[in-house]
């Protein structure tokens, strides 16, 4: 647009919408020391599009908790099968606190 008091306005018809999942990983005999081993050796071993946020273990370590995001859910198939001899995995999609007041207040 052009004149001195227009304003030019950018509209992103194609916005990818990323979807956040909380991964629940049991280490298997609670043998973290295999895990890292791997992880160390190999990397996350990831495909590209499945992104790592964060993630929180138990001082125990039976539990770890990765916060993940994607755009296509089946990109965990061939991230699993990379640990699934050492880690047994519950994926659940989640959504941020902030969503989750909007949806319901909606």
């Amino acid at each position: 647009m052009n004149g001195k008091n227009a304003k030019e306005v950018v509209i992103n018809a194609f916005e990818v919408i990323r979807m956040l999942f909380m991964v629940i990983e049991r280490f298997k005999n609670r043998d973290a020391v295999a895990v890292y081993k791997r992880y160390r050796e190999h990397g996350r071993m990831a495909p590209d599009g499945l992104k790592y946020v964060n993630s929180w273990v138990e001082p125990n370590f039976d539990r770890c908790f990765q916060l993940m995001e994607c755009d296509d859910p089946k990109l965990f198939d061939d991230w699993i099968t990379n640990w699934n001899d050492l880690v047994d995995f519950e994926i659940v999609e989640v959504i941020t606190s902030q969503e989750a007041t909007a949806r319901a207040l909606a």
